[in-house]
């Protein structure tokens, strides 16, 4: 917990194949010109009426990209699966020039991540994605797969490699009206979001150096799957085991000055405390995901699981309580820490108890920067004849990479990425048009920012 919170403290020091998708083009033709009439080009400049048209140029073969990032399975614990994922992208960033390397993740059992990085002008952009699913290789969900003209389902078409397609048409857009060389982009597309190795002070290093050096984080995640929503603030979580000891006797002499309560009333004592004490705070969420109790137990937290022994006529000697704790910011955070601490060393007679928490993903605050941004954002989905875009509710938006930004740029959006719904399920599926109309969002975006923080260090 001490390396966390150290790495967390620096936040506040700063306020397919071609042939594939040639056979696949003609699929997409009447989609294209769906989605190409609803923009007000008088709102437009020429130059974003050219990456706008860039954009609707290239659908096939962003979709094609798109299946075939699909059908690489590349659940978190696929090594090979995500490296394979990640070279296809490789080569695409270094088709548009960017500099890229993998860094390898043997540090933090994992695959590793993927880096790109071009230009030294401008404003400086970081761009965040991740390459693998929660699709392991058992699973029977495997294939992308067409359900209608405008959707198609497989494992992480959403969540999120087709964001990580959006981020390269973006871009692709930008090169082709000359903008790409007056900005600075980093690109990190991360190789276990969903199943983060650890320590994460070493698997997200490389993502909060970049961040250290950039103005701008773009993240290109799902939102809530809706395009009328962005996002501006995350909720971070941290884990925590409780663990409570009483004295064990015959049940008859329980609550006796001798003995004492017993580790389990103890236990909900405590977790009786949680819930007076703080539920009505917005945003702050406390849940017990695991409790065992007894006589004795045996509790694996890398495992999620474990056993206990006890009887009804023994006084419990152990519990052990393992849950999460989700704050909106890094001042909720402490303060909740501290009021569980105190209410956990408040026992009663014949207990002990502990409480420690594990490192976790920060929180991502709803700064003034981030309010900007996604204001400039809207403006610009209503000069694309997108309709307006509304921040989602912290709420419902679960940790995520961008948080490890928080503090360190000067403004973060998410949920820039493909829309559509059942995420993390099999029945994931993807609004495909939506790819096409945020990588538009995403260019103009960057495009209306490029001088916004002069020359890049």
């Amino acid at each position: 917990m001490h390396k966390i919170c150290s790495f967390l403290s620096k936040r506040s020091q700063r306020a397919a194949s071609n042939i594939t998708r040639c056979l696949i083009a003609g699929l997409f033709v009447s989609v294209t010109f769906a989605v190409t009439v609803t923009a007000d080009t008088q709102k437009l400049s020429a130059t974003e009426t050219l990456m706008v048209n860039a954009i609707d140029a290239n659908y096939a073969n962003a979709h094609a990209l798109l299946e075939q990032a699909v059908n690489i399975n590349s659940g978190s614990l696929n090594i090979a699966g995500v490296k394979q994922v990640g070279e296809v992208f490789m080569q695409e960033f270094s088709a548009l020039g960017f500099n890229t390397r993998w860094e390898d993740g043997a540090l933090w059992n994992r695959a590793g991540h993927l880096i790109a990085e071009h230009g030294n002008k401008g404003t400086h952009f970081l761009m965040i994605g991740h390459l693998d699913t929660v699709f392991e290789k058992d699973s029977p969900f495997q294939k992308y797969q067409r359900s209608s003209e405008t959707s198609a389902t497989g494992p992480g078409i959403v969540d999120m490699k087709g964001g990580d397609v959006i981020i390269l048409e973006a871009l692709r857009a930008l090169e082709s009206a000359g903008i790409l060389d007056e900005i600075t982009v980093t690109v990190v597309l991360i190789g276990d979001e969903e199943s983060s190795g650890r320590p994460l002070e070493i698997s997200r290093d490389l993502l909060t150096q970049a961040a250290d050096r950039a103005d701008v984080a773009l993240a290109f995640e799902n939102g809530d799957g809706n395009p009328a929503t962005a996002v501006i603030a995350r909720r971070g979580y941290t884990g925590w085991q409780l663990d409570v000891t009483g004295k064990p006797a015959h049940s008859s002499q329980v609550f006796t000055e001798s003995v004492g309560y017993g580790s389990i009333y103890e236990t909900a004592r405590i977790l009786s405390g949680f819930y007076q004490q703080m539920d009505a705070e917005q945003f702050l969420t406390f849940n017990p995901g695991v409790i065992l109790g007894g006589t004795t137990v045996d509790y694996h937290p890398d495992k999620s699981r474990g056993n206990s022994f006890g009887k009804a006529n023994v006084v419990a000697e152990t519990t052990v309580v393992s849950g999460d704790l989700r704050t909106i910011s890094m001042e909720q955070l402490e303060s909740a820490q501290q009021r569980m601490h105190a209410i956990v060393q408040d026992n009663l007679p014949g207990t002990s108890a502990t409480i420690h928490f594990t490192e976790g993903y920060p929180p991502l605050a709803p700064t003034k920067g981030n309010r900007e941004l996604l204001g400039l954002y809207n403006t610009i989905s209503l000069d694309l004849g997108q309709g307006e875009v509304k921040a989602v509710d912290p709420a419902r938006a679960g940790a995520a990479d961008v948080s490890f930004t928080a503090g360190l740029v000067e403004m973060a959006l998410d949920g820039m990425g493909m829309m559509g719904t059942g995420a993390h399920t099999v029945k994931e599926a993807a609004d495909l048009p939506q790819l096409q109309s945020q990588a538009k969002r995403a260019a103009l975006l960057m495009y209306r920012l490029r001088d916004r923080y002069g020359d890049a260090d």
